[in-house]
């Protein structure tokens, strides 16, 4: 048999195969084209000990109601202090009950609430390094930071932190009352976390947390409400059934709940009793027994201004001592004309060729 000389092209060509299943075999896989996600890539862990029983809609909701709440309780708190008082969402979270147990300090102020209708209790902790402070600040203190006591309130730390805690529920009342009317109370006062046992372990809470700054000091202030307790209104808690704004006709009860709030609104009251003009040199000339005459004669009428806008007319006089005025005409403000339209102008035609 003959053997079979391969010629120089075919050695090449075949140089060159082998070459190339060699590049192929090293070469690392390629990445899939862009857009796409392998499986793997889709695939998220689930952990069955912290299972996310509030949708993601609600845990919205929840934060939302909750940022107005911080809002308004930071300006009533500020108000009571006499000094700003920042109050901020850090963070609305599920998490089981245990869990939020062991993340608390002890001693701790650990407060039992009662919130009818809902079923089961609500807890509110406010940590000691800024109910310290507050206290102290309600004590006639500054806002210099000091020493925290790591200890159980006493009896009037207790009563000055009730002050606070009536705040806190005041203003969430007012925050809950469009998803549904609570009546808020504390039944106990607790300082060691772990004897308080409202829900098993293992059952899920929601947490919200607020960081509080008083000056230089921050601390946190944390409201745990078990499921079970939500669990029956999860439908309302929705932004689309309590945030959602939109024009509606007025029913005679909202007008009604409209004027008994304008009621009880405090308004500025000014009575004009004359005006004059003078000369600086005059002004500063007055001394103790000068008289300033006016043009105003004694038998005109005074202005009566409210909220700065000149309402009714009024005479001067006295009652039980005081100096008084009796209304006598109610000032009728005119009604702005109604806007003409521009008169319509004729477009001159060009003369005819």
């Amino acid at each position: 048999m003959a053997e079979e000389v391969l010629s120089q092209a075919e050695v090449e060509s075949l140089l060159t195969t082998m070459e190339a299943g060699s590049s192929r075999a090293g070469a690392p896989k390629s990445a899939p084209p862009k857009g796409t996600t392998r499986l793997r890539d889709r695939v998220l862990p689930y952990d069955f000990k912290r299972p996310e029983r509030v949708g993601k809609e609600q845990m919205r909701a929840l934060q939302s109601l909750h940022e107005g709440f911080g809002r308004n309780f930071g300006a009533e708190l500020s108000a009571l202090l006499r000094c700003i008082v920042d109050v901020k969402l850090t963070s609305v979270d599920q998490l089981t009950y245990s869990e939020f147990i062991f993340s608390l300090e002890n001693p701790t102020c650990f407060n039992l609430l009662r919130a009818e209708p809902l079923e089961g209790n609500l807890i509110l902790d406010i940590n000691p390094s800024i109910l310290y402070p507050i206290i102290d600040r309600l004590l006639g203190g500054g806002k210099e930071a000091g020493t925290i006591a790591r200890r159980p309130l006493t009896e009037i730390e207790l009563r000055l932190m009730s002050r606070i805690t009536q705040l806190f529920l005041n203003e969430l009342r007012h925050a809950w009352e469009n998803v549904l009317p609570l009546k808020l109370s504390v039944e106990r006062v607790e300082s060691n976390p772990q004897l308080v046992q409202i829900v098993p372990p293992n059952e899920v809470v929601i947490l919200i947390s607020f960081e509080l700054a008083l000056g230089d000091i921050r601390g946190m202030m944390n409201m745990c409400i078990p499921f079970n307790s939500i669990e029956r209104i999860s439908g309302k808690l929705t932004s689309n059934n309590w945030g959602a704004y939109g024009k509606g006709a007025s029913t005679p009860e909202t007008m009604q709940q409209i004027s008994r709030r304008i009621d009880r609104s405090v308004v500025d009251l000014v009575v004009t009793l004359a005006e004059s003009k003078m000369s600086t040199d005059d002004l500063l000339s007055l001394r103790v027994g000068d008289i300033i005459t006016t043009d105003k004669d004694i038998r005109q009428p005074l202005d009566v201004a409210v909220q700065g806008m000149t309402k009714f007319h009024a005479a001067p006089g006295a009652i039980k001592g005081k100096k008084a005025v009796q209304i006598e005409a109610v000032i009728q403000q005119p009604t702005p004309p109604p806007t003409a339209a521009p008169p319509a102008t004729a477009t001159p035609k060009p003369p005819g060729k």
